[in-house]
């Protein structure tokens, strides 16, 4: 299995949407959003990934297939000094329990060294073992775990979970 990150051109833009249609289909479960009056989600700041610096999308791809996405920008969820923050990361089920989520969340925090911010909603329980998980082995368990943070808050009221940690400078070549 060949697992790549893979830069969204802007060309690719409505591809990175509808992708995020699904991932916002699934994630209303949680944060109870609605759909507009034409029955999307929308991601108001999908333009911006190619206007702005500091703003990257990837592709997730699984021998040529598209399998998900991760987006990071440098808006910080919580009132702390770091680098990065994962604002969106998306692995189709397909795809799920196979390391692939592993290899592109390990890699982009490869790519991205410096401090990191990452939110989950805890009522996302895969998302909750996942990033237990995943945030975990790839510190050593060097990190900060903030649950319930007041500043994180979801649209539907809850407070979400922060992580706040460390990619090296130097980073070792992640294998897949």
């Amino acid at each position: 299995m060949n697992i790549e990150l893979v830069p969204v051109d802007v060309s690719e833009k409505e591809i990175l949407r509808n992708l995020l249609e699904k991932y916002d289909y699934e994630f209303s479960q949680y944060d109870q959003r609605d759909v507009n009056n034409l029955g999307l989600y929308g991601y108001d700041y999908l333009d911006y990934y190619w206007t702005e610096e500091g703003r990257h999308a990837f592709f997730i791809k699984v021998d040529g297939k598209l399998a998900g996405f991760v987006m990071i920008n440098t808006y910080f969820e919580v009132e702390a000094a770091t680098d990065h923050t994962v604002a969106e990361f998306f692995v189709m089920h397909k795809y799920r329990g196979r390391g692939v989520g592993r290899y592109a969340a390990f890699r982009v925090f490869d790519m991205f060294p410096g401090k990191w911010q990452l939110k989950r909603h805890p009522k996302n329980l895969g998302s909750v073992h996942f990033w237990n998980k995943i945030v975990s082995e790839y510190t050593g368990g060097d990190f900060i775990y903030m649950p319930s943070h007041p500043q994180a808050q979801y649209d539907d009221g809850t407070l979400g979970d922060v992580f706040i940690f460390e990619s090296p400078s130097k980073a070792p070549q992640t294998k897949g």
